[in-house]
């Protein structure tokens, strides 16, 4: 049914620019927020953005201003734009989408993830 893949992911220098995609593929009615989250090892999983149906969005202040988020409808697609990213970035980054698919019902599916490394 419905699921969720993440690309983009990949080693990059400080002060280097990555772009996420997150591809909802399935039996997919409605996708309401979509958004991205992250973890890295030690840490807990932070919000990173998110972005509703009609194009609101929210960042984490660690990333406002570097990072921009943003959604193809048609596509049934999200990005993360990632600008001047620093080590603290490094962490494996996954999509989430609140999908009404044939259970009648909305409910959040996840991405599997994909790893970001900003090292020197």
């Amino acid at each position: 049914q419905v699921q969720l893949v993440e690309s983009g992911g990949d080693l990059v220098q400080p002060g280097g620019s990555l772009r996420l995609s997150c591809a909802a593929s399935g039996i997919i009615l409605v996708i309401n927020d979509m958004g991205w989250y992250r973890q890295a090892p030690g840490k807990q999983r932070e919000l990173v953005a998110i972005i509703t149906k009609d194009g609101g969005t929210n960042y984490a202040d660690s990333v406002k201003d570097r990072f921009t988020i943003s959604r193809d409808n048609a596509k049934n697609t999200v990005y993360l734009h990632m600008n001047s990213l620093k080590p603290e970035d490094t962490a494996v980054y996954r999509c989430y989408a609140r999908i009404l698919s044939t259970s009648g019902t909305f409910q959040n599916y996840w991405g599997q993830g994909t790893q970001v490394t900003v090292s020197s």
